[in-house]
């Protein structure tokens, strides 16, 4: 295999793993961003800087044309409002480690929506593999559950309203290609979630932002490596590798968070983080394999 292609992966590995991390930090009590403010300023930047990269090295056409416009708006809320939107309203409250591996799980809702769409039965290993994802979630929240801690079991129903927006907005872009480049696409993607991410933040009456030192790295650091180098390494890694290498950044982004939320938020890894995460990455592994082999 490519060793460019490879060294792109190990990029989407950290890059994408690390995002979690710096959300958390970013959001958390006393660091001073509003998390819909913060996401809104964080993609607005990213589209800007990725419209000046397209512009200085003429990566094809900027202007969408007829239903493209539709297609990368509708996208982008899903994507950018709907899932990294409530990702960051739930890391106001819960650790990253806990949000990576619930979010982990959005392949196995993915699954079960595209069969819906094409008006087709799952298969049983396809159900079975869900249903140990969905263990794997009930496990994470198994302290919730015995405590009867309702305010974790809201932050985990705001995971999963993320994991079914996201995939949505995944659905919407594979169906519907566009003549765009990868990075114009994302650029008007992460342009129309700015927006809408705006307009929640201002309906929701959220505070000014007065970020912490902290927060402010935090910000910079998804901005260039969430939204900009971490997007053009998945864009060249799926040119370099087999799609099935470069998908595995699904069951490892997770055990990524949960290492780096250790050692550098002191974040507990628990029995429950260590049986739950077994059980999602297990599902997701199951359904990639399924859909391998049904394709």
């Amino acid at each position: 295999m490519s060793l460019r292609g490879l060294f792109h992966l190990g990029v989407i590995y950290i890059a994408w793993g690390s995002t979690y991390l710096a959300i958390r930090m970013a959001v958390r009590e006393g660091a001073g961003f509003p998390p819909l403010t913060m996401s809104a300023t964080r993609v607005f930047v990213g589209s800007l800087i990725l419209f000046a990269l397209v512009a200085l090295f003429r990566k094809g056409r900027i202007i969408p044309k007829g239903k493209e416009l539709a297609v990368v708006v509708a996208s982008g809320l899903l994507l950018w409002l709907g899932g990294h939107g409530f990702v960051a309203i739930a890391e106001t409250r819960v650790h990253s480690a806990y949000t990576a591996v619930i979010i982990g799980a959005t392949p196995l809702l993915v699954a079960i929506m595209e069969s819906l769409l094409d008006r087709r039965k799952p298969s049983i290993t396809l159900l079975g593999f869900l249903f140990i994802g969905i263990g794997g979630v009930a496990v994470l929240n198994g302290p919730a559950l015995t405590s009867g801690n309702l305010g974790d079991l809201w932050v985990a129903g705001i995971l999963i309203i993320a994991c079914v927006s996201w995939g949505l907005g995944s659905i919407i872009q594979s169906r519907n290609k566009t003549g765009m480049t990868p990075e114009v696409s994302s650029a008007w993607q992460q342009m129309s979630g700015a927006f809408g991410l705006t307009l929640f933040a201002i309906l929701t009456h959220e505070p000014l932002p007065s970020p912490t030192n902290e927060a402010w790295t935090a910000w910079g650091y998804l901005v260039i490596f969430g939204s900009v180098i971490a997007f053009t390494s998945y864009v060249k890694a799926l040119r370099l590798l087999p799609t099935g290498i470069v998908m595995t950044y699904a069951y490892v982004n997770p055990v990524i968070a949960i290492i780096l939320g250790w050692f550098i938020l002191d974040e507990p890894i628990t029995r429950f983080t260590i049986g739950g995460t077994l059980l999602v990455v297990l599902g997701v592994m199951g359904i990639f394999r399924e859909k391998k082999r049904t394709a």
